[in-house]
């Protein structure tokens, strides 16, 4: 996979700017649409496999989490693979985070609709709240 910049090219989360063209944009969550029904994909499809693997890689963290409790591992030992699946997880949520301003957010604003606009800018608004409350 390639990179913009955002992160290194030899990244395996490297993240595009985007796909180049529009395909369905799945139903729900206010998808903006183009005039003939069709609207972009989720910023995030460039790189789906990546974070996939991602998420494959911290589930394995969680499930050696739960072997080390069955294990009667050292508290300490524990709570920090715990810190390690939280610090992963955070990292997959600021890559989404980050598509979904620079994809989601950019398409709501340029479609000219400002509905769909405040929309998404509420969504982002909130997205970000639930993202630092957890801080």
């Amino acid at each position: 996979m390639s990179g913009t910049g955002r992160r290194g090219a030899t990244d395996p989360a490297a993240v595009g700017a985007g796909p180049a063209g529009h395909g369905a944009a799945p139903a729900g969550r206010g998808a903006v649409r183009t005039g003939d029904g069709a609207g972009p994909p989720y910023g995030y499809v460039d790189h789906k496999e990546a974070l996939v693997n991602r998420m494959r890689r911290i589930e394995g963290q969680a499930r050696g989490v739960e072997k080390m409790i069955t294990e009667d591992r050292y508290c300490i030992d524990i709570l920090t693979q715990i810190a390690a699946v939280n610090t992963a997880l955070e990292a997959v949520a600021a890559i989404l985070l980050e598509d979904h301003v620079s994809h989601c957010v950019r398409h709501a604003l340029e479609s000219g609709d400002e509905a769909v606009a405040a929309e998404k800018t509420k969504e982002l608004l909130e997205a970000v709240q639930r993202f630092t409350r957890t801080r």
